[in-house]
């Protein structure tokens, strides 16, 4: 249910780039009014990431990401209205939608976080995380093809029809199958045996007895105050950075920079988003193979993502070539390193104090999201000034090689205590 939500959620996300191409057309808008409409999601999304871990800590991940789905299903329902509007309401009107998205959307990730730190021991979390991280290339896969397919003969205003509809129908099934281990009837006492002596935190979403814990704002503080957090944190900025880059401007580039159609583009996209998946098993099952031969977890962790985020500098490599096929192998290349990155939300079971997980969470993503407010709007100008893209990926190639400086420096990872 974790893979095919968050493909959902990532999918949603991107129905503005498989139609903005359309949309230009339509609103008469510019590159740089389409690169802050890409970052109005993220503005709503950064400011949503405290919030939204504070309601998973008090109020538990099931019942808040299930109402998160059918939310923002309904907006992205309401995106493909806006064709019914006058051009200057119209644009008003999806700026509004987009940022509303961003925030309904906001505690997706720190939710899919508690939940796998509550089903699976330690040495389980890596591949169980990049197997929810990975359904963000599945929508490439999938999702982007159809989407671009739906907007290519039906128009662009049926993808945000069709996505919604989708997201409605998945949330009814979420509130039957998605519960706390110790809740679930289908969990028998050997597994639940084995995931609590695995160091499984079962008990996360257990309702709080009178004068237990209560998650505060100011208990962050333990992870603002720690060196190796602010280093994690530029890693997953930089990260980000490269995620923004194929979620918002990939499709627009293969139309615009590359000559394709919208359903070409659609087709091609598929092609890396293939490989990101393989990426993020790969970097999954990595990290659970280090751990099980003695590595340190420090180095369990690090490993992969260096090495991912060094791949990922490769995309550079575009502005060298005019052939079609070898931008897809390059981009593929670089989202596949990209996909080995998403072995990083680890990091935030590993290092939080498992009272504030959902915050911890909420504020990693909100460091990472950051980089979502600014790479859409800078290539956005760019690609406003020159015409082209090639200033755009020496920009994403440059947050790849700081990401890998900055996960090789984080130093040894260590569960961190909250202090009152």
């Amino acid at each position: 249910m974790l893979f095919i939500v968050t493909a959902i959620n990532v999918g949603d996300r991107a129905t503005l780039s498989i139609t903005g191409s359309a949309l230009i057309e339509v609103l008469n808008i510019n590159s740089v009014t389409l690169g802050y409409m890409f970052s109005a999601f993220a503005w709503a999304y950064v400011m949503g990431q405290l919030p939204g871990g504070w309601l998973l800590d008090k109020f538990g991940s099931a019942r808040v990401y299930g109402i998160s789905l059918l939310l923002w299903s309904c907006i992205t329902v309401a995106q493909g209205m806006i064709g019914f509007f006058s051009v200057p309401v119209a644009v008003a009107m999806l700026f509004v939608l987009r940022f509303l998205l961003g925030v309904i959307e906001a505690p997706v990730y720190p939710a899919n976080n508690r939940i796998v730190a509550a089903w699976f021991p330690t040495q389980e979390r890596g591949l169980a995380t990049v197997i929810y991280n990975s359904s963000q290339y599945l929508s490439v896969v999938l999702l982007a093809p159809l989407m671009g397919f739906i907007a290519h003969t039906y128009g662009w205003e049926h993808v945000y029809w069709f996505m919604g509809g989708l997201g409605i129908v998945i949330g009814l099934f979420w509130f039957r199958f998605v519960k706390a281990p110790t809740e679930h009837r289908w969990v028998n006492d050997a597994e639940m045996a084995h995931i609590r002596e695995g160091g499984a935190e079962v008990d996360i979403d257990k309702p709080r007895e009178q004068g237990a814990f209560k998650p505060r704002f100011s208990d962050i503080k333990v992870l603002l105050k720690t060196p190796m957090m602010w280093a994690i944190y530029l890693g997953k900025y930089c990260d980000t950075s490269l995620q923004y880059f194929f979620l918002t401007w990939f499709p627009i580039y293969l139309v615009k920079g590359r000559g394709l159609n919208i359903m070409e583009a659609g087709a091609i996209a598929a092609i890396p988003g293939i490989c990101g998946l393989l990426g993020a098993l790969c970097g999954g099952a990595a990290c659970d193979y280090l751990l099980r031969k003695g590595f340190s977890l420090t180095m369990a962790r690090k490993i992969p993502l260096v090495c991912g985020m060094s791949i990922g500098v490769s995309l550079v490599l575009c502005n060298f070539t005019d052939s079609i096929w070898i931008v897809t192998l390059l981009m593929s290349l670089a989202i596949f390193g990209k996909g080995v990155v998403a072995v990083d939300w680890t990091l935030v079971s590993d290092t939080a104090p498992k009272q504030i997980t959902g915050m911890a969470g909420g504020l990693f993503n909100m460091f990472g999201n950051i980089s979502g407010i600014i790479t859409p709007i800078i290539i956005g100008y760019i690609v406003q000034a020159t015409g082209s893209f090639e200033g755009a990926l020496y920009v994403v190639a440059g947050h790849a090689a700081l990401g890998a400086l900055a996960f090789l420096c984080m130093g040894t990872l260590r569960k961190l205590e909250l202090q009152r």
